[in-house]
């Protein structure tokens, strides 16, 4: 049984690849699958083993994820492999959740939509071998940087150095800096890894000019205009009830700045948070992000918006 084409939602963590993806899959036409290369992901969802964050996929190692990926756009969930792995009511209560959006996706042959943050550096190999509508979302270097210091979020890079494939493809050139950047240098790795990222996702533009890249920042601004363009280039219908969610989502009545312990919820004053980077971080903060993410960051923002 075949399905539509797929849609992927990637970008860097912490980018707006949640919310996009939720406000996508506020459409009927779409399954709305989360992170199936995130380390922690559900055997049920993607029955590969990912051991590495942003996880790299190429026709060079391909054969250890294409029959899951398989599976997967083909809403086949592996539900003994899950219940095998339950070890809470959590687990239970996701199993149910997953297996449900599986077979609601597979009776109704809706679009496999795969928002995962982890699979940017493989959005190729997610186009050439599934055919997905590959939609990569921007944050301003600083917004991002500030996100990730307010939550304490550090990265550690021995997940990309630890992947020769990954850094042969597209990071070689970053290995130096990557190994010399502290363990609790949570700005300077925010960064790098923005850099790094969006290089990277400028390089795919020219390689794969379907892609569609959005910046946070507009979808904040204007978000009803520009979710119903991406609806129009996803070939999804933009109807009164999708309109809605998206105004709900994004008012002015929601708070300016989501708690830390719900750090994946969707609702947001959009135009309040485009701002808030500039409170969080002081001036020096600001001039040392601009100045790691130099060049890159050029290609997507003036200077005007720092």
């Amino acid at each position: 049984m075949s399905f539509p084409a797929p849609i992927l939602v990637t970008g860097a963590h912490r980018t707006g690849t949640t919310w996009v993806g939720k406000m996508l899959a506020a459409s009927p036409q779409v399954a709305y699958i989360s992170e199936p290369l995130n380390v922690w992901h559900r055997p049920g969802v993607l029955r590969a083993p990912v051991s590495k964050w942003y996880t790299f996929i190429g026709e060079e190692n391909e054969s250890e994820f294409l029959p899951a990926f398989r599976d997967l756009f083909g809403f086949r969930y592996g539900l003994w492999r899950e219940i095998s792995s339950l070890r809470s009511r959590k687990d239970f209560l996701r199993m149910g959740r997953d297996f449900s959006i599986f077979l609601r996706g597979r009776l109704l042959r809706q679009r496999p939509l795969v928002k995962d943050p982890f699979a940017v550096f493989s959005a190729p190999w997610f186009a050439e071998r599934f055919g997905c509508q590959v939609v990569i979302t921007v944050r301003h270097p600083a917004g991002f940087a500030s996100s990730l210091k307010r939550l304490n979020w550090a990265f550690d890079f021995r997940d990309l150095l630890d992947q020769p494939l990954l850094m042969e493809r597209w990071l070689d050139v970053d290995r130096a800096e990557m190994k010399a950047v502290q363990n609790d240098d949570i700005l300077g790795q925010a960064a790098l890894l923005w850099r790094m990222v969006y290089r990277v996702v400028a390089r795919m533009m020219k390689l794969h000019p379907s892609f569609i890249v959005i910046r946070h920042e507009d979808l904040s601004h204007d978000p009803v205009s520009c979710y119903r363009d991406l609806y129009a280039d996803l070939n999804l219908d933009f109807t009164p009830p999708v309109e809605k969610t998206i105004m709900n989502a994004s008012s002015s009545e929601n708070p300016t700045e989501l708690s830390k312990g719900k750090v994946h919820a969707v609702k947001l004053d959009s135009r309040a948070n485009l701002d808030n980077w500039k409170k969080r971080l002081s001036t020096e903060e600001i001039t040392r992000v601009r100045e790691m993410t130099g060049r890159t960051a050029k290609l997507f923002y003036s200077d005007e918006e720092w």
